[in-house]
């Protein structure tokens, strides 16, 4: 990223389903763009797609053979935060873990800064 480094984690657990999602979706070899945008009830919302090519000004994070875009507006926001995978009793699903929220809503997929 152009002026600054990330620093993104990811659990074990997640990098096991992303794992499992690229092949349940033919996805094999594709990376995992992770990024923030505007939007949800606090204000900004994490979104998660395979890319198959990282863009120009990405940042490119590789977890064994696990790749993970970050543009560079998501940097800013996702500095430092962890990416987990859960899968208990109230359901299972991928949880950001991300200091740089001032504020998140009960869903867990919205944050303000």
């Amino acid at each position: 990223m152009i002026g600054m480094e990330i620093d993104v984690k990811i659990s074990d657990k997640a990098v096991e389903q992303i794992r499992k999602l690229q092949q349940v979706e033919g996805k094999e070899g594709y990376g995992l763009r992770v990024g923030v945008k505007s939007g949800g009830c606090s204000g900004l919302s994490y979104f998660m797609e395979f890319k198959e090519a990282p863009l120009a000004n990405d940042n490119v994070l590789e977890f064994g053979d696990v790749k993970i875009f970050v543009d560079v507006f998501s940097g800013m926001y996702l500095n430092g935060s962890e990416l987990d995978y859960t899968d208990g009793l109230n359901g299972s699903g991928f949880e950001w873990i991300n200091p740089n929220a001032g504020r998140t809503c009960g869903c867990g997929q919205s944050f303000s800064a």
